[in-house]
């Protein structure tokens, strides 16, 4: 019988006042991102695969084979786990050369120096940095660095690698370029890829499948698709841009915890716990009570806007608090600004409604 391929996880642990219990699969060739808020144990999660967090409960099993497991003693040493890690800073040794920093990943495994180097100078060749072979650290730009980086944890052909941010330290520019060459090169690689990112965008370029954690526990999980169209926190709706609201379904309305009433399309069983989401883009403002079709009005006042390119997202307080994305232009004509009053109109077949 062949064995099961890629990661297959319990990790329950303490550290200070964080109680961590996940349970994570990882397929091979799969790419998963990790996403949470500050503080949710996403790098103790990576930290605790890799053998650098001990256990208190749980199994880290590793295409079939056991590496941590509490309960029956059994411990696999972090230099002996066929795992590669790319730390947000890099960490690369500022006293060795790009080549050498590469190399330091095969001669742990055991490999020959000679054999070692020249593997790395073939995965510096790989990245582009063949003429950085010679360089020490701090003579790298903050991309080039984090190549290096990526090159010293693929040489050894781990079977799982872990990317704790690998893009969080770099600039807007430098990270579209890296990005890109971090998705070609995932790609190519065929063991299974654990991402820890706060940006939706590199979650959803990267990976297959996100995993959200909140206080140490995963809170919901599925593709960006998925995510998008049904969040079920309040991080997860910021994350992917949703309004979240959640109610009770009393024949075609909602009436939600918070107050308010929202008329959507379609029935659900009376009486049900539902989420209520949102896209900001659905959110319609107007000046004065609106005409039309809408079955969603309310007045309310501008709290806040933030610019984002040539839209810009206003919170609206009032009995139902949401945020709405309009045009540049639509903030000039509308003469929104804090404290301007504003009407809000959203249609029942823009909102979404799935069990809670």
């Amino acid at each position: 019988m062949s064995r099961p391929a890629g990661l297959d996880a319990r990790v329950a642990l303490t550290l200070g006042r964080l109680d961590l219990d996940v349970e994570l699969q990882v397929g091979a060739g799969e790419v998963v991102a990790l996403l949470g808020p500050n503080g949710a144990g996403k790098t103790t999660l990576l930290r605790a695969l890799a053998g650098l967090a001990p256990l208190a409960e749980g199994r880290v099993t590793l295409d079939g084979d056991v590496l941590d497991e509490p309960a029956t003693g059994t411990w696999v040493p972090t230099e002996r786990r066929p795992i590669g890690y790319v730390f947000q800073d890099h960490l690369l040794f500022p006293h060795l050369s790009a080549l050498d920093n590469v190399a330091f990943g095969l001669r742990c495994r055991g490999e020959r120096r000679r054999r070692a180097r020249r593997a790395a100078g073939e995965w510096l060749e790989r990245l582009g940095l063949a003429a950085h072979a010679r360089s020490h650290p701090r003579a790298l730009s903050g991309g080039q660095a984090q190549r290096v980086a990526l090159a010293r944890a693929l040489a050894p052909r781990p079977r799982l690698l872990l990317l704790d941010e690998p893009l969080a330290a770099l600039d807007a520019a430098t990270r579209l370029d890296v990005r890109a060459e971090l998705r070609r090169h995932l790609a190519d690689f065929d063991g299974a890829r654990l991402l820890v990112t706060h940006d939706p965008l590199d979650a959803m370029v990267l990976a297959d499948r996100l995993v959200l954690v909140e206080d140490g526990r995963v809170v919901q999980s599925g593709t960006a698709t998925d995510i998008s169209r049904r969040p079920r926190t309040a991080y997860g709706a910021r994350l992917v841009g949703r309004n979240l609201l959640a109610g009770r379904m009393v024949g075609t309305t909602v009436r939600l915890h918070d107050g308010g009433e929202l008329h959507v399309a379609g029935r659900h069983p009376s009486g049900s716990l539902v989420h209520v989401s949102i896209r900001p883009g659905s959110v319609a403002l107007f000046r004065t009570p609106p005409d039309g079709t809408p079955r969603n009005v309310w007045s309310g006042a501008v709290a806040a806007l933030e610019h984002r390119g040539d839209r810009v997202q206003v919170d609206v307080a009032g009995p139902i608090p949401v945020v709405a994305e309009v045009t540049t232009e639509a903030v000039a004509d509308l003469g929104l600004c804090e404290g301007a009053p504003v009407w809000v109109g959203i249609k029942a077949t823009e909102i979404d409604v799935y069990a809670a």
